[in-house]
């Protein structure tokens, strides 16, 4: 005679089991990332307390020109322009200019671009025929010729710069926003939403603009880094903002013609800009493997 156990008896399997976990070990930031960020955070405050800095004007001239950096005084640890001005105070409000135009051409650029690249994304078909039409020839018209003429036609001011960098930005963020929200659209819970009647305005600001947003964050700091050097580059060329403002690119504009006998006038700004950009780029690829999730899936 046998007896069955009873279903109270049964050992249960699945918890006697135990499934391995496998844990996702966190890449920790390297020197240099720390280094970036540390870089970044003291442009930004140097920049936001020059007024109450104890630095000279940067208009005022503080010893004798083409000075090469001395530790005499704070002033003159990066030395003086072929005016005689401090290049420490100039640099420090030099980023003003760059960071400003920068952040704020890109954040403009941002939210055309995302949304138009969203509608784009989403809808599809005709619309988003039309809006990437329009992002490929914004794309296919040089961006260094669009700038200058926009500054040859209007009167050079910050405006007029953050018109064009603004014009430069947007048409890649479409295309990010466009491919991104097209990934994210054909998931099973935005279709679910549109199954039990979800509006296209909520779906598109409540279930794909979250997913989407990661990505073009990652993707801003490397922007920002390019608005800077396009704006260098028109101040370089004379077209940026009207002296006695300075800004980088026109700091090495300034001191192109003394290069073979004060070589620091033109090194020192050039170096801030290139230390600035590397920041920028070593923080956009850190976000980008930090938040993306295309990279982590």
């Amino acid at each position: 005679m046998t007896i069955s156990p009873s279903l109270d008896q049964v050992p249960d399997l699945e918890a006697e089991v135990k499934k391995p976990v496998v844990r996702v070990k966190k890449k920790k930031p390297s020197f240099v990332v720390w280094s970036a960020y540390f870089w970044l955070a003291m442009v930004i405050v140097l920049a936001l307390t020059a007024n109450f800095l104890p630095i000279a004007d940067y208009a005022a001239p503080v010893g004798e020109s083409r000075l090469s950096p001395s530790f005499s005084s704070i002033d003159l640890l990066l030395g003086t322009d072929s005016f005689g001005r401090s290049l420490l105070s100039r640099c420090i409000h030099g980023a003003r200019v760059s960071l400003v135009v920068g952040t704020l051409a890109g954040i403009t650029g941002l939210v055309i671009g995302t949304t138009l690249g969203m509608i784009a994304g989403y809808f599809g078909r005709k619309v988003d025929s039309f809006i990437s039409l329009l992002a490929d020839a914004m794309l296919a018209f040089p961006p260094l010729i669009l700038l200058l003429a926009l500054s040859s036609i209007l009167t050079p001011s910050v405006k007029t710069i953050l018109v064009g960098l603004t014009l430069v930005t947007v048409p890649s963020f479409i295309r990010l926003a466009r491919a991104t929200t097209i990934s994210w659209t054909s998931r099973e819970f935005v279709r679910a939403a549109k199954n039990l009647g979800a509006s296209n305005s909520r779906i598109l600001l409540k279930e794909i603009l979250p997913n989407v947003l990661p990505s073009l964050g990652a993707f801003f700091p490397i922007v920002i880094a390019a608005l800077i050097v396009a704006e260098g580059s028109l101040s370089f060329l004379g077209l940026g903002l009207p002296p006695p403002q300075p800004s980088w690119g026109g700091m090495i504009s300034d001191g192109k013609s003394s290069i073979a006998t004060a070589p620091h006038i033109v090194f020192v700004p050039s170096m801030v800009i290139f230390l600035t950009v590397f920041a920028l780029n070593q923080v956009g690829d850190h976000l980008r493997l930090r938040f993306d999730r295309s990279m982590q899936d």
